[in-house]
């Protein structure tokens, strides 16, 4: 196997004179491709890609064939530019993370990675509008997370399921409607805020700050009401999160989690046996919200989110402190939930199913219980057999 360039090779190859097309007119014709393009991929032996409503589609592009190790390897150079430590994170790491923008075009969060002896690119778009509540069809619930004095409030899922994008609408809200200090730590800065009603301040992970827990240590002495933090990677960010909370600031963040349930058990998992009681404690005490989030294909194109809803109440506080048990569970509390605001996955999806919004067979695809979700649809699916037996007579 080949071994990859180095990173200052990746550096020159983007000096190097070329008679192939620019990088900015690659990444603008595969933006262009088609509406709602979500992400960008560049990797050698394949053609430009781009994802589509979750398919990756190639991209006939003027002048640009089969991407080369030598193609991807002067784009890595070009969107890596002066940025040392990102070129010093690829060197040490194998990839590294960094933000990027096209004038007038996009902005993106791009991964940089070796792999098989060459590089790849994988660069997410992220849209020069900071979505709306409205745009993106979140639950009326969530504004409340706007209007909360204190306390936590996580976005869960997988990667791309627009964690970031309900994050976005919801610090918007919080900026146009109040006269508030609000501070984000990102890796990379995604949607870029400007001031409003409030002052937002935006650092970055390894150009602003060396790491979230720092970040967030310098945050409590930068008096702001609003503290975003990217990610919960390790005990010390969460642990200094719960702080945070707990002294009067509001706290938003992210969990690569699947729902409301596992995400509790992932922050108190990250703990010691010995600590993990008093944890409990405190992440009853200072959670407001934990939201989940899927992206499911539609009917006819484009994708919609299933969003579940846990909220703060005495039933939830209480079972996440003493830990769930039969009959006593976070989902059994947002099936109940629902003059409160909670909603959990599969009710969703039932409710996306009979609306004709996905059909039945991607719903069982991304239920958390299919089982339980057909024994639910048993009306709905035995309708539509007598409709299709009616249409054969």
């Amino acid at each position: 196997m080949a071994t990859p360039s180095s990173p200052p090779a990746v550096a020159a190859a983007a000096a190097a004179p070329t008679q192939a097309l620019s990088t900015a007119a690659i990444i603008t014709a595969m933006v262009n491709f088609a509406k709602g393009v979500s992400d960008l991929i560049l990797s050698p032996g394949r053609p430009p890609q781009v994802e589509l409503n979750s398919k990756l589609t190639p991209v006939p592009i003027q002048g640009q064939g089969i991407l080369k190790p030598e193609d991807t390897a002067r784009i890595a150079g070009d969107l890596i530019g002066p940025n040392k430590i990102a070129l010093q994170q690829l060197k040490d790491d194998g990839s590294a993370d960094l933000s990027y923008s096209v004038p007038g075009i996009a902005r993106f969060r791009v991964n940089i990675f070796r792999q098989r002896g060459t590089y790849a690119i994988v660069m997410r778009v992220i849209p020069q509008k900071i979505p709306t509540f409205d745009d993106l069809h979140l639950p009326p619930i969530l504004k409340d997370c706007a209007h909360l004095k204190n306390g936590v409030v996580l976005v869960t899922g997988p990667t791309g399921s627009g964690k970031s994008s309900t994050l976005a609408a919801i610090i918007d809200e919080i900026n146009t409607n109040h006269a508030e200090h609000i501070l984000t730590i990102e890796d990379p800065i995604e949607f870029v805020h400007q001031h409003k009603a409030g002052t937002i301040h935006q650092r970055e992970l390894h150009s602003d700050t060396p790491s979230f827990s720092m970040a967030l240590h310098a945050a409590l002495r930068q008096a702001p009401k609003v503290i975003l933090v990217g990610e919960m990677r390790d005990k010390e960010t969460i642990e200094i999160a719960l702080t945070a909370a707990e002294t009067g600031h509001l706290v938003f963040s992210t969990l690569h989690t699947i729902d409301a349930s596992k995400t509790v058990e992932r922050i108190i998992g990250v703990f010691p046996m010995s600590e993990q009681a008093p944890i409990r404690g405190r992440v009853a005490a200072t959670f407001r919200f934990f939201i989940s989030q899927r992206l499911i294909p539609k009917v006819g194109g484009g994708r919609v989110a299933a969003i579940e809803i846990l909220k703060s109440t005495m039933r939830t506080r209480e079972y996440i402190e003493k830990g769930e048990e039969e009959g006593k569970s976070l989902l059994d509390a947002m099936k109940d939930g629902g003059l409160e605001g909670m909603q959990h996955f599969d009710g969703v999806i039932e409710n996306y199913i009979r609306e004709g919004i996905i059909d039945f067979e991607t719903g069982m695809l991304y239920a958390s219980n299919a089982g339980n979700l057909r024994l639910q649809l048993t009306d709905f699916l035995q309708d539509q057999r007598d409709a299709e037996a009616a249409q054969t007579k």
